[in-house]
């Protein structure tokens, strides 16, 4: 009995041991691989990002191979537009209207097309801006990890194209081209005057819209009765179409010039509308995400302040306790609302608002990309800048 006993209390050490010992491994074998894996750096963004680099890849490689596919599309979708205006309602306008609603259309008209042309031509060819290879004295460089070449002040490494941009934007695919510091200018004219020229179609073409829309309803129940009607008769009897070809190609234009400018005028001018408030706060697309992320590190660790416009600290206290005085995080690259707009247009004098802005011009943007001193048409003098 005794000896029983004692093999069962020698079993059931060596049980609780073994367990012990797989514990032990497994919270070894965690450690080692937390240890492998920790970056004080990691956090849900990180992830994220880490998880979607696949996607990241695919779409990088797909809009490498089609952007010139994007270019296309926008010239024929446009193209058609434009030959729509001019063939079917045009001919309309000028057996309509009132002469001076003619010149209106015409004037506006051309000169929108102008603009669009010219802002988009100049955006595809003009190239963004790159950084030299070779070293030089830039002040605030980094190294670009995947160049391993100097990096100025606002300039990103390119994933599609392979390569840095000054002040890099984004890679858009409707211009197989990168939006930086040389063509941001001709990005966002382009598509400002896009989105004035499909609201002008649309607010124009309303009504004439409406009149093919319900002539192509009427269409087709003429058409159905037509071929309930056919049923009972020979091939000899049927009666013919009620629309000419020329008929029904006018209206499913005008339709389809309707249809695709609201849609456009909707989508773009949304984006234009981003854009524009980027321009405001003298951000770019990049920025604003590096911005973000800046502000929230800093008032994490409570050296600015919630607010946004003012430098106050946290809140009410007693009168004889004074409260933290805490800095606004601002963006070094912000001259203010108005100088801001007047940097991006290049408007030097009040004239450039008429002909660097309402007419098409090839001037370029202030300085080089590479450093970012204080433009000329700056009003008020700010501290010096800070590389991002």
């Amino acid at each position: 009995m005794r000896l029983l006993l004692k093999c069962l209390r020698l079993g059931r050490r060596r049980r609780f041991r073994l367990l012990r010992q797989v514990e032990q491994l497994w919270h070894y074998g965690h450690l080692c691989l937390r240890s492998l894996l920790y970056n004080s750096f990691t956090n849900g963004d990180v992830v994220l990002d880490s998880l979607f680099e696949p996607v990241y890849w695919l779409v990088d490689h797909v809009t490498r191979w089609f952007g010139v596919v994007f270019v296309a599309l926008v010239i024929g979708l446009t193209s058609s537009i434009v030959a729509i205006v001019y063939i079917c309602l045009l001919p309309l306008i000028l057996q309509t209207y009132t002469p001076a609603w003619i010149c209106w259309h015409l004037a506006y008209g051309h000169w929108n097309l102008i603009m669009i042309v010219f802002h988009y031509y100049m955006a595809i060819t003009t190239s963004p801006g790159h950084p030299p290879q070779a070293k030089n004295d830039l002040t605030g460089v980094s190294i670009c990890r995947k160049c391993i070449a100097p990096k100025p002040a606002r300039t990103h490494h390119c994933s599609i194209c392979n390569r840095c941009v000054l002040k890099m934007d984004h890679h858009c695919p409707w211009l197989n081209n990168c939006v930086g510091h040389y063509n941001h200018r001709y990005f966002f004219s382009f598509c400002l005057f896009m989105t004035m020229g499909c609201i002008y179609c649309s607010i124009s073409g309303w009504d004439m819209f409406r009149d093919a829309y319900a002539a192509i309803e009427r269409m087709k129940l003429l058409e159905k009765e037509r071929l309930q009607v056919a049923a009972n008769q020979t091939y000899y009897q049927t009666p013919p179409p009620t629309f000419t070809f020329r008929q029904r190609a006018f209206h499913k234009s005008v339709v389809y010039l309707w249809v695709l400018c609201s849609s456009v005028a909707l989508a773009l001018g949304a984006l234009t509308l981003w854009h524009a408030a980027l321009i405001t706060r003298g951000e770019t697309s990049i920025e604003r995400h590096i911005n973000r992320k800046e502000r929230q590190r800093l008032q994490k660790k409570g050296k600015v302040s919630i607010a946004h416009g003012t430098g106050a600290g946290w809140g009410r206290a007693r009168r004889d306790v004074p409260l933290p005085v805490l800095q606004v995080f601002r963006n070094p690259y912000s001259y203010g609302s108005w100088d801001n707009w007047k940097v991006f247009l290049g408007v030097d004098v009040p004239r450039h608002w008429l002909t660097r802005v309402l007419l098409p011009s090839p001037h370029l943007p202030h300085g080089t990309g590479l450093s970012w001193d204080l433009p000329p048409c700056v009003t008020e003098q700010r501290a010096p800048l800070l590389a991002i």
